[in-house]
């Protein structure tokens, strides 16, 4: 293992004098593995320890100014106002040590404006504030963010077989000292080796991901207490600066960071939300073939750093107790992610007429469940290369409608919902169902896995109907129903007689949300005893 080292003859004694005589000044010091922060008023000073750590080398002036520099141009963008500049701390004639003062240079910080510790997502999980809706939010910004981060050959470079066996490696090889202190060896030994194969056994799967993108220059660090929501907008702080190897990865590896961090603190529902929300902002849903994977690598990550802490024979004994307790904890959640999910699996099929709600129900349902929505109406914008918002109206059953890109729409639906329950997860698909054919393909997806199906059919009077196509109608909106198309489908609509009364609930949708929604989580729960109808699996099958 690498153990911190100091930069070089001298500076021990510079960084004990900054800090205590910044102490003195009234600074309040938070100290981390690589840096030192200080508090006051409405700024914060963050300063770089001289220390190497084999991912990291902050032993020369030189280098620490730089990686200063790197910090405040790479995180403007997902904390705007945060990150002011970099300044200098200097030694008086007197010796006395002062941010921005009159002497010698002698160390660099990072300016940034204060943060109010309430707005940060851990101390608000904690506290039972984090929300639903603050985890849509970061869901979509992320999404957003890794919509415009840097692709290219160099960041594809990072998604490779080898360079992530590296990275596991150099995991495996700077805990081997320690892991023991904290897993048994048949522990150890496991999550070792399903890392190891999982990256073996999945190559191509990796390798594609790389070639089509999903390698681009992330966060690399991202966790609940680098993200905070204030009243103008969320933050994202501490972007890793000193190493593009941990920066350059997967855009799956930074979702499963946050929603590992999640599970660490016993909500996996969240988890669970988090990625659902995030497979529908940008259509990725292969993502749930390498979530779990990223989730241990993580976690495993974070065990690393812990041990660090547990083993500094310079740290109190208060503060090695705490971090072998954190170290324990989370290399059991690297461990874990290699199990099934905490949820059960199931199709959840919400179809109806155009304006009929089945998209808000079919919202709530995922929301509820902690599911992934995979609609028809994202994949035929996908599929014919638009924004969700871009209108594709044409004449019913004709063009973007046509019979042909219908079928090749609902082939990717039924795609999507079989990664998302091939990862162990369950799955709503919010579609028109309007066909018997197509709500049988939707129920063959169950029966294959021998998991429930249930198909929620939303109702609601014609004039209703028409009169939210009307709403719909004046601003963007991700459906291209319309009232002129609406009798068309009104005919070809192939009543429900083929499933049987447990697999089909019907909903009326002028009835308040809440009602619907009570009364179809009381069912789909009946429902969650398990279906052997036509099912023939056989135990190890």
């Amino acid at each position: 293992m690498n153990q911190p080292i100091t930069a070089r003859r001298g500076s021990a004694p510079v960084s004990r004098g900054i800090v205590s005589d910044l102490l003195e000044q009234g600074f309040e010091l938070i100290e981390t593995h690589i840096s030192w922060v200080f508090r006051g008023g409405d700024e914060v000073f963050k300063v770089k320890k001289p220390v190497y750590f084999g991912f990291l080398d902050f032993r020369s002036l030189e280098g620490r100014r730089r990686a200063c520099d790197i910090e405040v141009e790479i995180n403007r963008r997902l904390a705007p106002g945060v990150y002011r500049d970099v300044v200098p701390i200097t030694r008086a004639i007197d010796g006395r040590y002062f941010i921005n003062g009159r002497g010698d240079v002698v160390e660099w910080a990072v300016r940034m404006r204060r943060l109010d510790d309430t707005d940060r997502a851990d101390r608000m999980l904690e506290d039972g504030r984090l929300t639903g809706e603050h985890i849509e939010e970061l869901a979509r910004s992320l999404a957003m963010f890794h919509g415009h981060a840097r692709h290219d050959a160099r960041t594809a470079s990072f998604g490779s077989l080898r360079s992530l066996q590296a990275n596991i490696c150099e995991n495996l090889d700077q805990t081997d000292a320690t892991i023991l202190d904290h897993l048994q060896e048949e522990e150890a030994d496991r999550v070792r080796l399903w890392q190891l194969d999982f990256v073996s056994e999945n190559a191509d799967l990796l390798e594609e991901r790389a070639r089509s993108g999903r390698v681009r220059d992330g966060h690399g660090d991202l966790r609940l207490e680098h993200v905070y929501f204030e009243g103008e907008g969320m933050r994202i702080i501490d972007r890793i600066e000193f190493n593009e190897r941990f920066r350059y990865a997967d855009v799956c590896a930074d979702l499963a960071f946050l929603a590992m961090d999640l599970v660490y603190h016993d909500r996996w529902d969240l988890a669970e939300l988090l990625i659902a929300r995030y497979a529908r902002a940008t259509g990725d849903y292969d993502l749930y073939r390498v979530v779990d994977f990223y989730q241990s690598y993580r976690a495993f990550v974070r065990a690393k750093i812990a041990s660090f802490a547990a083993s500094d024979t310079n740290a109190s004994s208060a503060i090695r107790a705490a971090a072998a307790a954190s170290a324990r904890r989370y290399f059991c959640c690297a461990l874990a992610f290699e199990s099934a999910p905490l949820v059960i699996p199931q199709v959840i099929a919400v179809g109806g007429m155009i304006a009929s709600g089945k998209s808000t129900i079919a919202e709530a349902l995922g929301e509820q469940l902690g599911a992934p929505v995979v609609d028809t109406d994202r994949a035929r914008k996908a599929l014919c290369g638009v924004s969700d918002t871009t209108s594709l109206s044409d004449s019913a059953f004709s063009g973007a409608y046509s019979t042909t890109v219908t079928e090749r729409v609902y082939d990717e639906v039924f795609r999507r919902a079989a990664l998302v329950l091939d990862a162990g997860r369950p799955v709503v698909i919010d579609a028109t169902f309007r066909s018997a054919a197509q709500r049988e393909r939707a129920r063959e997806l169950a029966r294959e896995r021998c998991i429930d199906f249930i198909f929620v059919e939303c109702r609601v009077d014609s004039a209703t109907a028409l009169s939210r196509l009307q709403e719909r109608s004046r601003a963007a909106h991700v459906s291209d129903g319309n009232a002129a198309v609406y009798n068309e489908f009104v005919s070809s609509w192939q009543p429900v007689k083929e499933l049987a009364d447990s697999e089909h609930l019907i909903v009326n949708t002028v009835l308040p949300l809440e009602q619907n929604l009570e009364f179809l989580s009381d069912r789909i729960a009946d429902s969650e005893t398990g279906s052997d109808d036509g099912c023939e699996c056989t135990e190890g099958s």
